[in-house]
């Protein structure tokens, strides 16, 4: 068995090797009970978890206050956007020698220490009886060979608290099958959260194969919840023996004991959303070095939180800041069961498009929860982030002092000594004078040539607007506002600024203007986002991004020669 054991690992790491590097993030170490309160010559398990490579724990400061046995260790592999992470789980049953509050101290595996931990161990005789096989050899809600235990993370949970339920199955044979069940109770409701965890445990020294499998319960009223037991029937494998003389037929079967819960109702000036945490943090992921006006910076949080689901957890709000436009990414969530309690991990981005260059101040996020261990109210706060803003391009090159100052103090800047004429300076009224004939006799000459000069066709529907071929001005802006609207508008705003730009009055006209069918495919992949209901909105904004990073462009029309000999019938005068 070890040296299968050996050959899969080789194999698993094998696998991650091949897929790529492993993600170089921060070393986190953790250990965790699996319950809180044993008797004298019971066992407790103790498990720790790592993503150190080649870490494992040094138990040697347990020695003295407790008896080892039973030691495990496991790696599991997780593959996340197309980064590989390797996480170690060991475990080991622990004895207490005495009666009294304990302290598992801190524990060293690889560069980091685990957190101490408390464990109340009870007497012989007033220690709740172990969830396995009494002195007798036969426990008494299941046989010898199997039994079931179900522990909640919470016996005093409040209304709408999420509720960590362990349900483990205990066996010391093989099972060739078996089914295992919780029923829903009254007045709350359960659902199966992740896959089963299998282990081995020592308990009252016989050495049992264990499935651990998890549930979320979430109560929906006050008063007592009655948990039924959980419930295994199955059959074990016999040997030749057992079936030639007919000892037993190898059916299995164990009942936990039922629990009751009390469950609290919603305390009278909790904050709304009401939101019962075991724990909540929040931290910065990512911070931008470096801002610009009229480019997007981006700020990534991250919030983790002990006794909640994505479905339970309110939305992380959008920071209010002014002189900035802010717009939030849909959150990633990853739900995961940490010692017997669920945890979220939640990650937003948020991308900050000053409008303005200068000092910048983006509030930090708060969120306010419900402390049910201290049944008081909490606040989870991120320090603000000040960025200095570089000025931008086109609109936003302007700096902070002339971007705020408003028009009417404009003409002050005149008042300037320094930029008023002199007191005895005269103005020259003669070159005054010669230059105003020199224009008059200009624009008379423009005139009398644009009276000679004979009309010009009308451009047909499908030129390119006149606008953008007079000059490279009217061109640059309409692009400035295009690119803008393509980082920090909606799909309205796009839509103006390419019919600004072809000279047209809807989307349609665009896309029989431009000549790029990459340009064509983008802005109908923009209409389907729009307006079909069944567009990617982030995947159509990156495709007019890359099709229009160089300009749209524009079908050629060539006009129709004039005609070389004058009409066979003039026209009659208007």
């Amino acid at each position: 068995m070890g040296r299968h054991r050996s050959r899969a690992l080789a194999a698993l790491l094998g696998l991650a090797a091949s897929l790529g590097p492993v993600a170089q993030a921060a070393a986190e170490t953790r250990a965790w009970l699996d319950r809180d309160s044993v008797g004298v010559g019971e066992t407790v398990t103790l498990n720790i978890e790592t993503d150190q490579r080649s870490a494992e724990p040094d138990y040697a400061p347990l020695q003295g206050a407790f008896g080892l046995s039973a030691q495990t260790g496991s790696r599991q592999m997780q593959v996340s956007n197309g980064t590989v992470s390797i996480r170690s789980l060991f475990g080991v049953a622990l004895s207490p020698r005495r009666a009294g509050e304990m302290t598992i101290p801190a524990l060293r595996v690889g560069n980091e220490l685990t957190a101490p931990l408390r464990l109340s161990v009870g007497t012989a005789a007033a220690a709740t009886p172990a969830p396995g096989p009494t002195a007798q050899g036969r426990d008494a809600q299941g046989s010898e060979a199997a039994f079931v235990e179900t522990v909640v993370d919470d016996p005093r949970p409040y209304v709408q608290q999420s509720v960590g339920v362990v349900v483990r199955l205990y066996f010391s044979t093989q099972l060739a099958s078996g089914q295992l069940d919780l029923d829903t109770p009254d007045g709350a409701s359960l659902q199966r959260i992740g896959d089963d965890v299998n282990s081995v445990k020592a308990v009252n020294g016989r050495q049992y194969n264990v499935v651990e499998r998890r549930f979320l319960l979430v109560p929906e009223r006050s008063g007592p919840l009655q948990l039924p037991g959980a419930r295994f029937s199955g059959r074990a494998v016999g040997g030749f023996f057992d079936d030639y003389f007919g000892r037993g037929n190898g059916e299995l079967d164990a009942r936990s004991a039922s629990t009751t819960l009390q469950v609290r109702a919603m305390p009278a000036g909790a904050p709304q959303p009401w939101l019962p945490l075991r724990n909540l943090s929040l931290r910065y992921t990512a911070t931008p070095q470096r801002a610009v006006a009229g480019e997007a910076a981006q700020i990534v949080v991250e919030a983790t939180a002990t006794g909640a689901t994505q479905a339970q957890f309110p939305e992380l709000p959008t920071p209010s800041v002014p002189d900035a436009q802010v717009f939030a990414e849909p959150p990633q969530a990853d739900d995961r069961f940490v010692g017997g309690s669920p945890q979220l991990r939640l990650t937003r981005r948020y991308s900050v498009v000053p409008n303005r260059a200068g000092p910048l101040v983006v509030p930090g996020l708060q969120v306010q929860w419900w402390d049910v261990g201290a049944g008081a109210v909490r606040s989870a706060t991120l320090p603000d982030v000040t960025l200095q803003v570089a000025p931008g391009s086109g609109s936003f090159a302007a700096p902070a002092s002339t971007a705020a100052a408003s028009p009417a103090r404009a003409p002050a800047a005149a008042a300037d000594p320094a930029l008023a004429l002199p007191a005895r300076a005269r103005w020259p009224w003669p070159w005054i004078a010669a230059a105003a004939v020199f224009a008059l006799l200009w624009l008379g000459t423009l005139a009398w040539a644009l009276g000679r000069r004979r009309p010009l066709r009308p451009a047909s529907d499908g030129a390119p607007p006149a606008a953008a071929a007079r000059g490279p001005g009217p061109a640059r802006q309409g692009m400035a506002e295009l690119r803008r609207a393509l980082d920090t508008g909606g799909f309205d705003e796009v839509a103006q600024a390419l019919c600004g730009l072809a000279g047209v009055g809807d989307l349609d006209a665009v896309v029989g203007r431009l000549d790029d069918p990459a340009q064509r495919e983008a802005v109908l992949q923009m209409q389907r986002a729009r307006w079909g209901g069944a567009g990617d909105g982030p995947a159509a904004r990156a495709a007019l991004r890359t099709a229009f990073a160089g300009g749209p462009r524009w079908r050629t029309v060539v006009a129709a020669p004039a005609p070389e000999l004058p009409p066979l019938y003039p026209r009659a005068p208007q």
